[in-house]
């Protein structure tokens, strides 16, 4: 048997203290190995009639248990080992929820899947106040559902529709949170906590465990229970509507849902053993699906991210304390507030007006005081956090910089200004990187008199939820500045990836085809909400000429012409598209795009007006499965071209970008996997299908066409 990750102790009072603490790692996680470890552990217990109660803990400051160990099912060939899997695990927390006397979990940090299972099988629960502390299931991200009884307890313990929400989503609660739901009994500081969880054991055996008065069901959320889960009827509208919910939400990309509702449903009208047996065999059958494998895959790949420095030289990144953001716009705005708020660094914001400086100073604080009110966390904090950001119309305050990060307009010109203002009002070592999302970085390199220490950092909008970081290098980029741009990254809580300079980068340039053919079918008639429906069914957050107006048509226009300079005809953008600008459509920005956009609560709708503008009368039928199959192999062929010439790193970073930086369908697992998935031969001889229907932007990617012919594949 492997080393055990449990320490026994016995205090005087009679309650042992379980403590896990994983040798080597920043957190503990569960492997079925230590199935067999408790168990000795609470043999020993139950032989000692002095043991009164018994509390779990973690060894590990800021981490309970991150969950199960993800590895364990690379292994796993078939959906009766993995069911098998699963079972053990059950059987592990029956045991603990039959044990002789009351147990229960201290929480301090992460508390996630298989972690949180053991609490749920746990007594009670008491929770630090940490930020750290957060309580969730999120196995459906991975295409799977908890099996180790978390269907079953979390809704007896919280009720079906906030278990539902819980599991359906992978949210993940922060303590003040989950006490409010019921998942947790008590909030304390860290230091307290096992003072708490001893005196939440004396309860438990005084019988003093909080139970609802018959008052409760009186109350509106006492009668809601009683009329949605205490009957069957109640309970099948729940259901019903919790899968149209998912159905709205995954246009049935992803099984794991499904398989979570029947699990609940089950158990409530079968009984508890019942649900343990269906949850059981459908975490084996679930394992084995290719969306769990694709979205596994993308987990293992970002968590080989959060070791990569992004450099093969041996070289640390420089401590940044003061971040500089020049431009107080909505990027500018969005860096800014990610830099203080998630990374914890001083930031001046520098604009042309008070009116920028006001408005960056605003953002930052509409999405901290959210918190505030919603108590995630205090209001000294929210203040403390506010005053780490500050901002005025000079360059005052940047000498002291360690990176300034310009988001200004897309104008070659007026960025060369801002290399030379940076390099005179700031230190020799500041890094200068530009948020560009056209102009090669190379290009703006051009008017600095360090251009080592020049590099691209190309964030998504709006900054503060979208997960990707584009690092973009060029020749002369030294190797620290990309460690040190990786490493903030990080603590702005992005996934970084590191791309070579070139027009339109990676994410731009594997996205341009795909809109490009949106647009071409919308030139030839077929219906705006034909297009975006099509792509949002194949699995897309949006459809693409949503994302135009999004985006802003006029940037989009803008990026265009580069990539068509760069690449050829096969970048070539529709050429009704300039009339839209002559019409002064920019899309949600100016409130004119392809969609109107009413007050809000009103859905929107397509502004018919612009088939006018476009000189296109719609109607043309075309299948939603072609319009998916054009865009996705268009965007794969391309991303086929940035591996092959270096643009990329590698095909996982292709993967995670596209996913985490355009919506790339996560259940294919990104571009390469979705190719490999497919067979090379396969997307060769579909491209070929199309290049001899619709031109030579079809034609596929050299690469591709060698990998068919040596049958290779990018895995």
């Amino acid at each position: 048997m492997s080393e055990s990750i449990f320490e026994l102790n016995m205090q005087d009072d009679g309650i042992a203290v379980i403590t896990i603490d994983l040798p080597g790692e920043a957190q503990n996680v569960l492997k079925p190995e230590f199935g067999e470890q408790v168990g000795e552990i609470l043999e020993k217990l139950s032989d000692d009639i002095s043991v009164k109660g018994v509390i779990i803990r973690s060894g590990k400051a800021g981490s309970f248990i991150a969950g199960a160990d993800i590895t364990v099912l690379n292994s796993v060939n078939t959906a009766e080992e993995a069911e098998e899997i699963a079972k053990t695990g059950q059987r592990l927390f029956t045991q603990l929820e039959k044990f002789k006397v009351p147990i229960v979990a201290a929480i301090d940090g992460a508390c996630l899947g298989g972690g949180l299972e053991l609490a749920l099988a746990c007594h009670g629960r008491v929770a630090s106040d940490s930020p750290k502390t957060k309580l969730g299931l999120p196995e459906v991200q991975l295409g799977l559902l908890p099996g180790s009884g978390g269907t079953q307890r979390l809704p007896r313990l919280v009720g079906i529709p906030s278990a539902l929400d819980m599991m359906l989503t992978g949210k993940q609660l922060f303590p003040k949170q989950a006490k409010k739901l019921g998942l947790v009994d008590e909030i304390v500081p860290a230091a307290n906590l096992m003072k708490a969880a001893t005196k939440r054991l004396h309860d438990l055996r005084k019988d003093r465990s909080k139970k609802k008065p018959w008052t409760y069901y009186l109350s509106l959320a006492g009668i809601k229970e009683l009329l949605l889960e205490a009957n069957p009827l109640g309970r099948n509208l729940v259901f019903n509507q919790a899968r149209k919910t998912v159905d709205s939400k995954t246009k049935g990309n992803y099984p794991a849902p499904h398989k979570i509702i029947e699990c609940v449903e089950k158990g409530y009208s079968q009984g508890f053993d019942a649900g343990l047996a269906i949850e059981a065999k459908n975490f084996g059958q679930l394992v084995v699906t290719p969306e769990a494998k694709a979205l596994i895959s993308i987990f293992f790949a970002t968590t080989e991210l959060k070791k990569d420095k992004g450099v093969d030289a041996d070289v640390e990144a420089v401590q940044v304390d003061k971040v500089g953001v020049l431009g107080g716009g909505l990027m500018g705005s969005g860096i800014a507030y990610v830099s203080v708020d998630k990374a914890g660094k001083q930031v001046r914001v520098k604009d042309v007006s008070s009116k920028g400086i006001n408005g960056a100073l605003n953002y930052s604080w509409k999405i901290i005081s959210k918190k505030m009110k919603r108590r995630i966390i205090s209001p000294s904090d929210a203040r403390n956090t506010m005053s780490y950001l500050t901002g005025s119309t000079d360059y005052k305050g940047f000498k002291d910089c360690d990176m300034v990060i310009e988001a200004v307009f897309e104008d070659l010109e007026l960025k060369h200004q801002m290399v030379k203002d940076v390099e005179e009002n700031c230190s020799e070592k500041t890094i200068f990187a530009t948020n560009t999302s056209s102009i090669p970085i190379s290009k703006i390199a051009e008017g600095a008199k360090r251009p080592e220490q020049v590099v691209g950092l190309h964030y998504f909008s709006p900054v503060e939820k979208m997960p990707l970081l584009e690092i973009i290098k060029t020749e002369k980029t030294a190797d620290w500045v990309i460690a040190t741009c990786v490493a903030l990254g990080k603590e702005q809580g992005k996934t970084p990836i590191v791309v070579n300079d070139g027009a339109g980068f990676y994410v731009n340039r594997i996205l341009a085809p795909y809109v490009n053919e949106a647009g071409i079918l919308l030139s030839e008639g077929v219906a705006i909400e034909t297009l975006d429906k099509a792509m949002v069914k194949a699995g897309f957050p949006v459809g693409p000429i949503t994302l135009l107006d999004e985006v802003g048509i006029d940037v989009a226009t803008k990026v265009a012409p580069i990539l068509q300079d760069a690449f050829g005809d096969r970048m070539e953008p529709p050429k009704a598209f300039s009339k839209l600008l002559d019409d002064d459509r920019k899309g949600r920005k100016n409130n004119r795009g392809f969609y109107q956009y009413p007050a809000k609560g009103k859905k929107k709708q397509v502004d018919e007006s612009v088939y006018h503008v476009l000189g296109v009368e719609p109607g043309k039928e075309v299948s939603s499965a072609e319009i998916a199959e054009r865009g996705i192999l268009l965007m794969a062929n391309e991303a086929a071209r940035c591996l092959n010439e270096g643009i990329i790193r590698s095909a996982r970073d292709g993967d995670v970008g596209a996913i985490f930086g355009i919506g790339f369908p996560p259940f294919h697992g990104g571009p390469f996997r979705y190719m490999d998935k497919r067979g090379v031969a396969t997307i060769v001889d579909r491209l070929k299908h199309y290049q001899n229907l619709y031109g030579e932007r079809f034609k596929p990617a050299d690469v591709l066409v060698k990998m068919k012919e040596n049958q290779e594949s990018f895995y």
